[in-house]
């Protein structure tokens, strides 16, 4: 795990190598665009964000839009927080942070290491990220996906929304295969398996257009917004109820208290009674 796997590579030239990882970037940036454009995402999102704010009934000064943002980079990007299930939640976090690890390292070995076996820390860093996806996206894909629990469909059954999720394994897999045959000294297998590594990595960053990947860039522009549209009170054109512990909410609503009361009753299990397979 401390050798850096690409400095022995013969067969391309470090040079060849970055161009790839170049092309990669700049096919993820395209896809991402194209999809916007096709699924007009950034549109609706202005519009929508637009018609909110001629609804809004109080306005939002910058420090609490600073305040808003931080809360989504918290909660909504670095921990997941909008996953109820923690299953999902962990599985998310372990594929989230592995995808950053791996690909980060793998853009270091190539361009500050290529002709080096001994990059520090950095290829440890390669296969921990590798068997951090392995880890979170075989425990989504076998236990967790909800067509399987709900639908009851085959673990094997491909869908065009499982593009994203079957080529990242398969990159994370081939890459720590290619890397334990190419220790062990398997000419010929180590080199199979790199092409296949390879050809999973493209279809990865090449089909971005298709894929969920361009979902990550969206998504956390879109909890900064709902949590806009809370604190103007627009509430996403849905009626805004306000806190029911605001005394004057209560001096409007007098009745309110008595739903539920200060202390409600044990309504007992509810939708736990029965053990959660599907989210």
């Amino acid at each position: 795990m401390g050798s850096n796997p690409f400095a022995s590579i013969s067969f391309i030239s470090p040079m060849a190598m970055q161009i790839y990882v170049i092309i990669m970037v700049l096919l993820v940036i395209a896809g991402t665009i194209l999809d916007i454009l096709h699924k007009k995402s950034a549109k609706y999102f202005f519009l929508n964000a637009q018609k909110a704010q001629k609804s809004a009934k109080r306005s939002v000064n910058a420090g609490t839009k600073m305040s808003l943002m931080i809360q989504t980079l918290l909660n909504e990007v670095l921990s997941a927080g909008e996953f109820a299930n923690p299953k999902r939640r962990m599985s998310h976090l372990f594929i989230m942070y592995g995808f950053i690890i791996f690909v980060l390292s793998t853009a270091i070995l190539i361009f500050a290491y290529a002709n080096s076996k001994e990059a520090g820390i950095i290829p440890v860093l390669w296969h921990l990220g590798a068997v951090m996806v392995c880890i979170g996206g075989y425990w989504f894909w076998l236990f967790i996906r909800a067509d399987v629990s709900s639908e009851g469909n085959p673990w094997y059954r491909l869908a065009r929304a499982d593009i994203f999720i079957v080529s990242l394994l398969s990159t994370a897999t081939l890459a720590l295969i290619w890397s334990i045959l190419q220790a062990a000294g398997a000419s010929g297998w180590d080199t199979l398996f790199f092409a296949l590594f390879i050809l999973a990595a493209t279809i990865l960053f090449g089909t971005v257009r298709w894929s969920k990947f361009a979902h990550m860039f969206f998504k956390p522009a879109a909890a900064f917004q709902k949590r806009v549209t809370r604190a103007d009170g627009s509430q996403e054109n849905l009626p805004d109820v306000g806190e029911l512990t605001d005394p004057e909410l209560q001096k409007r609503y007098p009745d309110i208290p008595e739903y539920m009361g200060q202390q409600p009753p044990n309504m007992g299990l509810g939708i736990k009674n029965e053990a959660p397979n599907h989210y």
